[in-house]
């Protein structure tokens, strides 16, 4: 989620697996040790259906969330650390979900289609071409009327620091094809580095 600050008018690269395997040497500013809480809510409301994928997952705690709730629940993240961490937490609390070292941009190699598809923070790392490919990978593995929920920074958020900001027209230009977006509001993303929870988007995204 957080990426090296910008040039000022600059638009950051994304970065490799091997930073952000770096950064779970320590504790990534996303990495809450909790679900955040618009996917708690989501959960609660039983908005959760059938085969989870949690896209980027980190530490795993969405994919945990719905394995919590009697969900098949899958995590996949390009960080070997953070997976390995994600499996010792399913492992301490008794829940059965499935971690995987993959890249995100490659879903339909994993041969798998996904009802419902949980992504905190992944979206808004990706430049503009990354963007496309990541849009069409979540294609090749989600079914029709598979929604996709995506948490994402705002551009409401104040500041450069950390990833791109997301407008509401860069998402509908996005799913634009293939998708239907049924909403997007105003979230807060939790991070470990402030009291303050930063601004997002919460979208929810189906597949046509």
């Amino acid at each position: 989620m957080a990426e090296p600050e910008p040039r000022a008018g600059a638009v950051p690269e994304r970065p490799t697996s091997l930073d952000f395997d770096a950064l779970y040497t320590g504790t990534p500013p996303w990495d809450i040790g909790r679900p955040q809480p618009a996917f708690t809510a989501l959960a609660e409301s039983g908005a959760l259906r059938g085969r989870v994928l949690d896209v980027g997952c980190g530490t795993g705690e969405h994919a945990l969330l719905a394995a919590g709730v009697s969900l098949q629940a899958t995590g996949i993240d390009a960080a070997p650390t953070a997976i390995a961490r994600a499996e010792q937490k399913a492992e301490d609390r008794g829940l059965q979900a499935r971690f995987i070292v993959w890249d995100a941009l490659d879903l339909p190699a994993l041969g798998e289609q996904f009802d419902t598809v949980l992504d905190c923070g992944l979206f808004h790392v990706f430049d503009d071409d990354d963007r496309a490919r990541f849009v069409r990978s979540l294609a090749g593995a989600v079914p029709s009327g598979g929604r996709y929920y995506m948490l994402c920074f705002s551009d409401r958020q104040p500041g450069d620091w950390g990833p791109r900001r997301v407008t509401q027209a860069e998402i509908h230009s996005s799913f634009a094809e293939g998708w239907r977006v049924e909403s997007i509001e105003p979230a807060p993303l939790e991070i470990t580095i402030s009291t303050d929870p930063v601004q997002a988007w919460l979208s929810v995204i189906a597949r046509a």
